[in-house]
């Protein structure tokens, strides 16, 4: 099988897939807000949550039920930037996984890849992952939500995490976007090789 990548090429279709990798998975994961409610950890991502308080009937008492889940529905989400990040965020990760998928397909068809098409991957990488930086930057404006109030001691507020503290999953999803917006959109302008001249 005659592959469309240059040798380039190949290393921007495999940094493509690690980089849009790491931001699929930073983005699923529940840990990019680290804290505490009642003795238990709680860590929160966009639109998932681990750890979260339920009424004990039979005790009449509260206590810290300790699984991992996303919200019930989108209007259930603590605050409205982190809803506006839930969607950015993962249009912009549906974008660089769309780029990284067709990158890898050049590795089997020998038309797939060329110059220009390489030039327009390269735009849509920066652009998903300038959404992604996006939802990053606008994360921490959700931190004076009731919920991430109560888990950081009641001192968190916007940009402000009292004793709440970064999760890896924020680090791994903004790197992976950092990592497709500087590397991949750059080598991918060299990607491609020559379009093939036709006769007719």
């Amino acid at each position: 099988m005659a592959s469309s990548l240059t040798s380039a090429g190949v290393v921007w279709a495999l940094l493509s897939f690690l980089c849009a990798a790491a931001s699929c998975v930073g983005f699923f994961m529940p840990y990019w807000l680290l804290g505490s409610q009642m003795g238990k950890p709680v860590s929160f991502g966009t639109f998932r949550r681990c750890s979260y308080p339920v009424r004990d009937e039979a005790r009449q008492a509260t206590v810290m039920l300790e699984q991992c889940g996303r919200y019930a529905s989108f209007q259930g989400i603590p605050s409205l930037e982190w809803r506006i990040c839930t969607v950015i965020i993962g249009l912009g990760c549906g974008l660089l996984l769309l780029v990284a998928l067709t990158a890898l397909m050049g590795f089997c068809l020998s038309d797939l890849i060329s110059r220009t098409i390489g030039r327009v991957a390269g735009g849509i990488q920066f652009f998903g992952a300038l959404l992604i930086g996006s939802g990053c930057a606008l994360y921490p404006l959700g931190w004076d939500s009731d919920e991430v109030r109560q888990t950081c001691s009641n001192r968190s507020n916007q940009f402000e995490l009292g004793s709440c503290e970064i999760g890896w999953a924020f680090y791994c999803t903004g790197a992976g976007a950092s990592a497709a917006m500087m590397l991949c959109t750059w080598m991918a302008c060299f990607a491609g090789k020559r379009q093939k001249q036709y006769p007719y």
